[in-house]
């Protein structure tokens, strides 16, 4: 039996239509002579669905047992015995009830599938796993229901139910997508217009990434290696140098001539120029492509041009930007030369790929960019030393041989010149081969004594001799700097290796790295500085300025007053030398006590990099908790809006209606009634202000603007305010006679326990709730490795599961189904950021035999203690209308007015 193929509609959010357009799609193929049934769908209320689901064979949902609930939920063996050719299943994304053959709805489908039935099924792009962070970010509400996006992606069609954010939310407007009294949170909430917007754009690039992967299976599938110009993709080959700049900045005015498109910058890395890549350079060059909207790609290889064509073609790409240096110089010649040859390549071999050559300047040397490794001047001095003297001395060994032949001069003549290029390289190597050839044909080919060759054999052979003795000093010349390269190279990837491990353990990894600097470059000072005018300010908070537009980020060790310039950087040069490393345009770093050497720079622009990186992870770190407070403060007006819109008017009603009562003419009361409203009055006024109170006090919380005054108190003294509105015998107390003084801010304990202990009346009713302690001493609690004192509240209610104890302290959360009536649930989050204020810790835990513990944990004081405590009666708890905002006021321990 063949798979049955599955069809997923997507949408961007619920209510776009994904339902009706499946059912839609379900009549269609009906009215096309295919048995069609409805496996699973809800009307959800839309008069519009309704009438869709009418006019198809609907199989009856299974009713599945939850807990007092029964379930309606998609009756799978019902749907394969009635084997249809095609069913809609809705909700793709749905999590089965605990018990169910599968546990979740897709895996249902995948059944389905193998019965040999067609299936067509909705999705919201939020139900995407790979993108349920971002959603949730976006939205402020993590998604319930995921699915894998690789299940998704299994399917034969995904086709997009796409409707404008401003017709979505119109439709909700009108009641057509949720109830009437959620429409105006919903507006407000996840119906925002810029989260719309936003979802819309992420359920596109979702699709479009599916498209891209289908268009390379089927290109891969054929063997198709040309290019297909389906989208806009610019490849940039960077060759490594400063340069590269300038042609990534030529591939992004290119793209930015068409709508869309994708740019992609990538270096072909050889094995015989790594030595020649200044790495700040590169590093600069890849943060360019990520500013400019592209990507940043190294590849491996040896031949620069069927490296960079082997990219192109396995991202489809259909233009390519490469760089041909100007012929300025010999070097420039040279240079010409090989990037001409590099890109006759790639134009012959790009085939349907349009190729941009881009005139560059020629390859220079200077701060920014290595020169060739050299051997050493002593090296070099030794081989010129050797190349003048070991021909003579080889030729006077040979002299004491008797009949020796020209070709055993000729190979000691040429060991001595491989000699010679393994000490001082090329140039001596050659030095050395033309001396030796002089001396070879001075002495031993005919005529002896003069440099007259009367032989052509023999000229033959003294050339032969100076072509091998030169083609041998260039490959021993090529394998003794490439060795020392590689040591080099090994060298410094232990030392930056070095440098992060010691950075990691650091509590400020720029000084981290900036102090093994020192020891790595033998200097007495390292400074990290940053342009201030640049990019708002890089510096930092912890910069300082300096002078001249510059500011000190970041130093270690004797860091003189240096004089920095507003123009070019840092002045001084006559200290400084030439230890100035220009990491970016805005952002150099500075060495002094010596000047370092040639062969150092690399290094010192790869400890640049690794400096910068630290930066960079810095300021993303301090950009995330501001974009992280933002997200917080708006959750909280959010919320606020929703508690104002709906939980403020319940109180209000009864006021209103009480006042409205009492204020009508002709109506007379008895005292009773006149009371009875009365109290209405009073118990709606008490719960407006509780409200309103917490609403103040989690702004307070959010905003930082807690300032506890602490002082050593005793846990006896504050649990009485606490407990007023709180009927007499509901709450025992029974503290130990020895508990420790804590530092605490009086009015802030006492809401904190007033909140707690509302919570266990309001949650666990008819249950005994017990206020307990701990003394304290030799093994007791601690915060934040302080010794503390410990307040348990108990109750024996029916308690909260594990899973729900960290949602249970985030504000406006109610346990289960319970009414507005209750609060806005905010009571436990303002406890908890009132303990966390004063340094403590507020934890909730399991009531043996069934309950909720509630801990309040504070710092013991450290205070003088007092000479005596008085005998503790019981606690009673005030019987009294007021309620716990009766307890001494916030604002009177410390707390900025709002």
């Amino acid at each position: 039996m063949a798979r049955g193929t599955l069809r997923i509609f997507l949408g961007s959010a619920p209510g776009v239509g994904k339902t009706y357009t499946m059912l839609r799609e379900g009549h269609r193929l009906r009215d096309g002579g295919e048995d069609v049934v409805v496996a699973f769908a809800r009307d959800r209320g839309r008069r519009d669905t309704r009438a869709l689901l009418a006019g198809l064979e609907l199989i009856p949902a299974a009713r599945v047992p939850y807990r007092a609930l029964h379930l309606e939920e998609l009756d799978l063996d019902a749907v394969i015995r009635r084997g249809p050719a095609t069913a809609l299943v809705d909700e793709y994304a749905h999590t089965n009830p605990p018990g169910s053959r599968n546990a979740h709805r897709w895996q249902d489908i995948d059944e389905l599938l193998d019965a040999g039935i067609n299936v067509l099924s909705t999705l919201d792009v939020q139900n995407l796993a790979s993108l349920s962070d971002v959603v949730s970010t976006i939205t402020e509400d993590r998604p319930a229901e995921t699915v894998p996006d690789e299940i998704a992606r299994r399917a034969g069609q995904i086709q997009l139910v796409d409707i404008a954010p401003e017709l979505l939310r119109q439709r909700l407007a009108d009641g057509k997508i949720v109830a009437t009294d959620r429409i105006d949170a919903a507006l407000a909430g996840y119906y925002r217009p810029g989260n719309q917007a936003a979802l819309r754009e992420l359920a596109l690039l979702w699709l479009a990434d599916r498209v891209d992967e289908g268009l390379a299976s089927y290109r891969a599938g054929k063997g198709i290696e040309t290019s297909w110009p389906a989208r806009e993709r610019i490849v940039v080959g960077l060759p490594g140098g400063q340069e590269g700049e300038i042609l990534i900045r030529r591939g992004a005015r290119i793209l930015n001539r068409v709508n869309s498109g994708d740019l992609l910058a990538v270096h072909v890395r050889a094995a015989d120029r790594v030595a020649a890549e200044p790495p700040q350079v590169l590093e600069s060059q890849r943060r360019l492509v990520q500013d400019l909207g592209g990507s940043y790609h190294v590849v491996a290889g040896d031949d620069p041009a069927a490296a960079l064509l082997d990219f192109a073609r396995s991202v489809n790409a259909t233009q390519i930007v490469i760089g041909m240096p100007r012929r300025g110089s010999v070097s420039g010649l040279l240079a010409g030369l090989r990037g001409t040859r590099t890109g006759a390549r790639v134009v012959r071999g790009g085939g349907a790929i349009d190729v941009h050559i881009v005139s560059r300047p020629a390859e220079r040397t200077g701060p920014g960019v290595p020169r060739r490794r050299d051997l050493g001047r002593v090296r070099v001095a030794t081989g010129f030393v050797m190349a003048v003297c070991l021909p003579a001395l080889l030729e006077l060994l040979l002299a004491v041989i008797p009949e020796k032949s020209l070709a055993t001069t000729v190979l000691v003549q040429l060991t001595g010149s491989v000699a010679v290029a393994l000490v001082g390289g090329l140039w001596p190597a050659i030095l050395a081969a033309l001396w030796s050839s002089l001396l070879v044909n001075y002495f031993s080919t005919a005529p002896v004594g003069n440099l007259t060759i009367s032989d052509a054999e023999n000229a033959l052979a003294l050339l032969v001799f100076v072509g091998v003795s030169a083609a041998v000093a260039i490959v021993v010349d090529l394998s003794a700097r490439r060795s020392k390269e590689a040591a080099l190279a090994s060298a410094e990837a232990a030392t930056l290796a070095d440098l992060s491990r010691g950075a990691a353990g650091s509590e400020d990894t720029l000084v981290g790295l900036l102090e093994q600097a020192l020891e790595v470059f033998q200097v007495r000072g390292a400074a990290l500085l940053g342009r201030a005018d640049d990019d708002g300010g890089r510096a930092g908070d912890g910069a300082r300025a300096a002078g001249g537009g510059w500011q000190l980020i970041a130093s270690a060790g004797d860091v003189p007053a240096l004089g920095y310039g507003a123009g070019g950087g840092p002045g001084m040069a006559d200290i400084l030398g030439d230890n100035v490393e220009r990491i970016d345009a805005a952002t150099c770093l500075v060495l002094t006590g010596r000047v370092l050497p040639a062969s150092d720079r690399r290094l010192l622009g790869a400890f640049g990099v690794h400096l910068m990186a630290q930066l960079e992870r810095q300021q993303l770190q301090a950009s995330r908790s501001e974009v992280l407070k933002l997200a917080e403060g708006n959750t909280m007006r959010t919320s606020i809006l929703r508690a104002v819109s709906h939980d403020l008017r319940t109180p209000l009603a009864g006021i209103k209606l009480a006042v409205g009562a009492l204020r009508q003419e002709g109506v007379r009361y008895t005292r009773e009634e006149e009371q009875e409203l009365l109290a209405t009055i009073e118990d709606c006024s008490d719960r407006l202000e509780v409200l309103v109170g917490n609403l103040l006090d989690m702004s307070r919380i959010t905003s930082d603007s807690i300032k506890p005054l602490l002082r050593a108190v005793r846990w006896y003294e504050i649990i009485p305010g606490g407990l007023h509105g709180i009927a007499p015998g509901r709450v025992r107390v029974e503290l130990p006679a020895n508990m420790a003084e804590v530092d605490a801010d009086e009015g802030m304990l006492e809401r904190v326990i007033a909140n707690i202990v509302e919570n266990a009346v309001k949650y666990a009713p008819g249950s005994d709730i017990v206020i307990t302690g701990s003394a304290g001493g030799l093994g007791a609690a601690s915060v934040n490795g302080i010794p503390a004192g410990d307040l348990r509240i108990i109750d024996h209610g029916t308690g909260i599961p594990a899973d729900r104890v960290v949602d249970m302290f985030r504000p406006f959360q109610r346990l289960d189904d319970a009414t507005h009536a209750t609060g806005v649930g905010l009571g436990l989050a303002v406890a908890k950021g009132f303990t966390e204020a004063m340094g403590g810790r507020l934890t909730a835990e399991a009531t043996p035999g069934g309950g909720l513990t509630m801990v309040i944990s504070l710092p013991l004081s450290a205070g003088a203690p007092f000479q005596a405590e008085p005998v503790q009666a019981p606690l009673q708890p005030q019987s009294a209308v007021v309620g716990r905002h009766h307890a001494p006021p916030i604002l009177s321990s410390g707390t900025d007015a709002v």
